[in-house]
């Protein structure tokens, strides 16, 4: 059974960082484009950041500067490093993966972790 199992979401103040990790079970881990994504309430979900199969990395420009992606095809686990977090990040952060080399920002996953809230104070 495939799953991805997102985890180091909380409560942060302004200025503030937290790393959340994904951890992918039952697939072949570095076959796989990894990507974050949120989703604030009203809004529809967007692509946060993604690395594709050999680590190339790619980063919306809300977060460009302040939030890196990275990936351990040993611990079959991608990482998203937030920094300088602002209120505006407030959202549910969800891992994704979809098969293949990846298409950077138009990552389009098949596969969904169940999300992992984040919550920015002022």
């Amino acid at each position: 059974q495939v799953r991805l199992v997102e985890s180091g979401g909380g409560l942060v103040q302004t200025g503030g960082s937290l790393r959340l990790s994904c951890a992918a079970s039952g697939l072949t881990f570095n076959l796989y484009a990894m990507g974050w994504f949120r989703q604030a309430p009203g809004k529809e979900r967007e692509i946060v950041a993604a690395i594709n199969r050999s680590g190339s990395t790619s980063h919306a420009d809300s977060v460009k500067g302040r939030f890196t992606i990275s990936r351990d095809n040993a611990k079959n686990t991608v990482y998203l490093q937030m920094n300088n977090l602002k209120p505006e990040d407030t959202a549910v952060y969800y891992c994704g993966a979809k098969y293949g080399m990846g298409q950077g920002l138009y990552l389009k996953p098949n596969l969904w972790g169940q999300g992992t809230q984040v919550t920015v104070s002022s």
